[in-house]
């Protein structure tokens, strides 16, 4: 295997005989036989747009096992073969309609090998098309095809998650369709790369506006909302992940029970949702980040429910409580599935009619009820304090106004975004001091699970604005975009010319595409940490330094003394 998709992979350089993420070697191989085969299904699905042959559930489907490849979702090597299987099935289904209709069906081998019958037999045959194996000889164009490559990973999660929400845009799989198949040719340049690479941020954007439309048409807007930290005496779930309509049927399913939901990680954003944060058993948030999931769910009193990525291998002390659903796997862990899922992905898509049907499929989550029944709980209420969250771009935006007289009063110097994705690595340590040491007339926005580093830190207020906004998921980095976007216009100026800086922790793909997005919009001078990816060539970073200013943090103060003067 290589793998070096997420940046704590091994020696900085790349994992070679077990994922860092706890992922195996043949679950690494069937992964990179999927990426290849949905390579082959894209060539197809553009033979047949030119014919006019488009087809939604190709789109979903693309979006769905594509997602199922990004770092922390699905260890499970058999659900994996099973969609390598899928994906070949609907590609030679759409080669027949290509032909129909006249259309030259690509013969390359992603467009028309056959997959082995045995698991052992595939995992021989994704050996051929990893990173190494399909190495572009230019080691930048090298680098920009896995840039876009994982971009448009993240492009397929945030996809994925507005579809379940009923929201689609046949333009954001097109280019995904589009950009799969180019990383097969060999006859791009080394600017239409770069191209690509922009363009897979302007897509991402489309993708997060069409997730927040889904996310607040259906919960309402994120409002400020006092989070407490200890539990309740009583029953208790703890889910953990990002998607809010699996969170939402396991409310409703476990009204009048007796049960006490609690979010974990990313999840806890969803407490400032009018229409999550209605039902009165939504108790509060336990733990911290995903990385810490181990100890913090051994200890939990209650099954856990993994709704996407995110997991770990589970500790023997609650295996048998923990719970996966949607695309989430882990070989002998529980799974549920909604009333139209099977074991095969594409089955269900056939079923699928009308845009916003897949978001109409229920879950019975009986199983994970049952067992939080027969367990005891917490024992008593405890008071550990609470977090503030709901700031998202509709809440700042409506308090613009204060905000904006703060800041030309002199009250607000600078905005600090300070966000992206957590980690075990001790370096992360970083984002916390950094966040301690800004100055009191300085506010701190954060998103994603980067937060937990300082999240439940106490720095204040400035003329009633709370100096730490909480403005939600990495899902949210739209509701982020649109308030600096806002402000620019408020002070009739460019993003680039706010008291604005951008402090930004990556670690998987959803953090890559967030990051294309923003250079996409032309924003500079980026600090990225903790370590810069392993698979952007040397060539490639000083591309993105001379253009984009782009640059590794270095220590807090060394960066703010930069930043402030």
């Amino acid at each position: 295997m290589f793998c070096y998709q997420c940046e704590q992979t091994a020696k900085g350089e790349g994992c070679t005989k077990i994922g860092v993420c706890g992922k195996q070697p043949d679950t690494a191989e069937l992964q990179d036989l999927l990426v290849f085969a949905l390579k082959g299904l894209s060539q197809v699905a553009m033979a047949g747009r030119e014919k006019n042959v488009v087809d939604t559930k190709v789109g979903r489907f693309i979006s769905e096992a594509m997602f199922s490849t990004l770092t922390n979702v699905n260890f499970d090597p058999e659900r994996i073969a099973g969609l390598v299987k899928d994906t070949v099935e609907l590609r030679d289904e759409l080669k027949s309609k290509v032909s129909q209709a006249g259309g030259n069906v690509p013969a390359s081998e992603a467009a028309s090998f056959v997959p082995e019958n045995t698991v052992e037999g595939m995992v021989s045959q994704g050996e051929k098309h990893g990173v190494v194996a399909d190495k572009d000889p230019n080691e930048d164009i090298h680098s920009l095809k896995q840039t876009v490559t994982y971009g448009i990973k993240g492009i397929c999660a945030y996809a994925d998650h507005a579809a379940i929400l009923g929201q689609e845009d046949d333009a954001v799989y097109e280019y995904v369709q589009r950009a799969l198949a180019s990383t097969l040719r060999e006859d791009l340049s080394l600017e239409q790369w770069i191209e690509l690479a922009m363009e897979c941020g302007r897509t991402n954007i489309r993708a997060m506006e069409l997730l927040d439309a889904g996310n607040t048409g259906t919960y309402g807007h994120p409002e400020p909302t006092k989070v407490p930290l200890g539990p309740k005496k009583g029953k208790a779930i703890l889910v953990s992940g990002h998607d809010l309509k699996d969170l939402e049927m396991l409310l409703k399913q476990t009204e009048g029970k007796g049960i006490n939901i609690y979010t974990h990680g990313e999840m806890l954003p969803c407490h400032g949702y009018p229409e999550l944060k209605k039902y009165s058993h939504f108790h509060g948030h336990y733990g911290t980040a995903w990385q810490n999931q181990r100890k913090e769910f051994s200890q939990f009193p209650g099954p856990i429910l993994m709704t996407t990525n995110c997991i770990q291998k589970p500790q023997e002390s609650y295996k048998d409580r923990i719970f996966t659903t949607g695309l989430v796997g882990w070989p002998g862990v529980a799974h549920v599935n909604g009333d139209q899922e099977s074991a095969s992905l594409l089955e269900r898509l056939k079923t699928v009619v009308g845009m916003a049907s897949k978001g109409e499929s229920e879950k019975d989550f009986s199983p994970v009820i049952d067992k939080a029944l027969s367990m005891d709980g917490f024992a008593a209420d405890e008071d550990k304090g609470h977090v503030m969250v709901g700031f998202g771009r509709n809440a700042v935006m409506s308090v613009a106004g204060t905000v904006i007289d703060a800041v030309k009063d002199g009250n607000i110097r600078h905005f600090f975004l300070v966000g992206g994705c957590d980690g075990a690595k001790p370096d992360r340590n970083y984002y916390t001091e950094f966040v301690e040491k800004v100055p009191g007339d300085c506010v701190v926005l954060t998103l994603a699970c980067g937060k937990f580093r300082f999240f439940d830190k106490d720095l204040g207020e400035i003329g009633g604005i709370p100096r730490l906004l909480d403005v939600g998921q990495c899902n949210d980095a739209y509701s982020a975009v649109k308030i600096a976007m806002a402000l620019a216009e408020a002070f009739e100026c460019g993003v680039n010319d706010l008291p604005l800086s951008l402090v930004l922790s990556w670690y998987e793909q959803k953090a890559v595409a967030i990051l294309l997005s923003l250079l996409a919009l032309g924003v500079k001078d980026i600090r990225l940490g903790p370590s810069l990816p392993a698979f952007v060539s040397p060539n490639v970073l000083n591309y993105l330094v001379e253009n984009y200013d782009i640059k590794p943090i270095k220590t807090p103060d060394e960066d703010l003394k930069a930043i402030l003067g």
